[in-house]
């Protein structure tokens, strides 16, 4: 079972990351879990040792994305264990669904892709967790309760790639702060803040009424008007600059 992990440690040390409320509210009934992974081996691993958890109980098993999301459809689970490339469907690609068919559900990504961009595109799909498989499976068990307590779990080693990334675009924005903020139109402006709420195009053009290919345009002009890179960065800034709020 260790080398279903990883290097496994008896100690408790290094957990992930934990955001929001205080774990450890009472709870009535376990934790339903439906663990999503490729390997066969790997998902019964983690039925065994989460089974002998009283207060978490696996619900279900699925061997790729689509899998996923027909079983969090049908079960409705609490927690989903979910890797990150797949076949057919891949983890994150599933998240967006997941949450529609399931918007309880609540994702925490288990994989061994350390790519910052799997992580920021999870964190982007809905995902509530992001952890390494080197994690022991005492943390494991742990991350489960924090998350469906209200917490966010993320490897120490992923966290503070995102704490990087953060502040290079914070400095990014501020060595802007001496050019005057380009005026974006209002349709611009109405885009930029679907943008922010995280929609996609698809959507974005629904509640506007206009083409997908109008919104991408709208959206490269505001790239281009802003000098940035990536639709996270537009909303940053937009937010620094007060050409935006979001409540």
């Amino acid at each position: 079972m260790a080398d279903s992990f990883g290097p496994m440690r008896d100690e408790g040390a290094d957990h992930g990351i934990g955001i929001g409320t205080d774990a450890g509210a009472s709870r009535k009934e376990p934790i339903r879990v439906l663990v999503v992974d490729d390997h066969a081996l790997f998902r019964r691993g983690l039925e065994i040792v989460l089974a002998a958890e009283e207060d978490i109980q696996v619900v279900g098993e699925a061997g790729d994305g689509a899998e996923a999301v027909d079983k969090a459809a049908d079960l409705l689970p609490d927690i989903i264990l979910m890797d990150v490339r797949m076949p057919k469907r891949g983890g994150i690609e599933a998240c967006t669904s997941i949450k529609e068919v399931a918007p309880s559900a609540k994702i925490i990504m288990l994989t061994i892709s350390d790519e910052e961009a799997d992580l920021y595109d999870a964190i982007k799909a809905g995902a509530t967790g992001y952890l390494l498989k080197e994690i022991s499976t005492d943390e494991v068990a742990t991350a489960i309760r924090a998350v469906a307590d209200g917490q966010s779990q993320i490897s120490p080693s992923m966290a503070s790639k995102l704490l990087t990334e953060f502040k290079s675009m914070i400095q990014r924005t501020d060595e802007r702060r001496l050019v005057p903020a380009p005026r974006l139109t209002d349709r611009e402006l109405e885009v930029l803040k679907l943008v922010a709420t995280g929609m996609n195009n698809r959507d974005i053009a629904k509640e506007l009424f206009i083409s997908e290919n109008t919104v991408k345009n709208h959206v490269r002009n505001i790239l281009e008007k802003l000098q940035l890179h990536s639709r996270m960065e537009a909303v940053v800034y937009a937010m620094r600059e007060k050409i935006l709020e979001i409540r």
